[in-house]
């Protein structure tokens, strides 16, 4: 049988099956000594040892199509991160490092900003122009008037999205618009994985429909990716690559340096200003960072 492990906890792993339910798992010892470890998001072939208990072994794990660090995810196919447009102000800078960390794992991002009720036509063209120029795709939800919920629906369909944000911008509320329609299994799994004793802030792929998962990740706020170094940053911001060609000095940081082809796509109003001073932020942070 194959599945989709959904959730993994104290060496149990939950594999969903598609059409037969959810089994709860041990790993093969095996997979210790080679020390490979199953990773919420893996597709595993499972051993049925009790039906009726829906217990089971993990017996293989089917290769990765990807592998994130932060979270420890595999098989991700989209990113949707998730602000709120007011009552919080979006935290740029915070929203800045979780794409940077996406694109350094290469992870296609859609930004969402929900609440999108409490702000205006001119407001929402704003947070367009910071991000679209960056090639990412911008949508706007409210769950009060549940406006965009089917935009949202329609963006995840056959994928395997991770669903990240802060906390306060109405995360939550998306994840339970978009289980409205969900089957009885699909709540029931919910209610068996969330047991006491197996109970903790893991990530956890919730099934919508067959074929279509989302994942519900810990919060973020670090830079903390194995290998990721000052030099990396600028490969990490879409908008920049284009026009990296055109500065004078190869390894431009973009900041100081003369003739810098991004610095001059600044000044036309190609990059954003709220990007740009982030970029700077960021850069220095990991340059303090080397350091030490």
């Amino acid at each position: 049988m194959t599945g989709k492990i959904i959730k993994g906890i104290s060496g149990f792993y939950y594999v969903y099956v598609e059409g037969a339910g959810l089994y709860e798992c041990k790993a093969k010892g095996a997979f210790r000594k080679q020390k490979i470890k199953p990773l919420v998001g893996d597709m595993v072939d499972i051993a049925v040892l009790d039906e009726e208990n829906k217990l089971g072994n993990v017996e293989e794990i089917l290769p990765r199509k990807n592998e994130l660090i932060r979270p420890a995810v595999s098989n991700i196919d989209m990113a949707l991160v998730i602000f709120a447009s007011a009552k919080p102000d979006p935290n740029f800078n915070l929203l800045d490092r979780f794409l940077c960390m996406m694109e350094y794992q290469k992870v296609p991002v859609t930004i969402c900003f929900n609440k999108m009720d409490l702000i205006d036509k001119e407001k929402q063209d704003e947070l367009r122009a910071i991000y679209e120029p960056a090639g990412y795709r911008v949508i706007f939800t409210s769950t009060k008037t549940g406006e965009g919920i089917d935009t949202v629906r329609h963006i995840l369909e056959g994928k395997t999205t991770t669903v990240a944000g802060p906390s306060g911008v109405g995360k939550s509320s998306i994840i339970n618009c978009l289980q409205d329609e969900i089957q009885m299994e699909t709540g029931h799994i919910s209610k068996k994985i969330e047991r006491g004793k197996h109970t903790t802030r893991h990530s956890e792929i919730i099934p919508i429909a067959d074929g279509t998962y989302i994942m519900d990740t810990p919060g973020f706020s670090s830079m903390d990716v194995p290998g990721f170094e000052k030099e990396d940053l600028w490969t990490c911001y879409p908008e920049f690559v284009e026009h990296e060609p055109y500065c004078r000095f190869q390894g431009c940081s973009h900041i100081n340096e003369p003739d810098c082809g991004v610095k001059e796509a600044l000044e036309r109003g190609e990059i954003s200003q709220v990007r740009y001073d982030n970029y700077k932020l960021l850069y220095e942070e990991l340059k303090s960072r080397q350091r030490y």
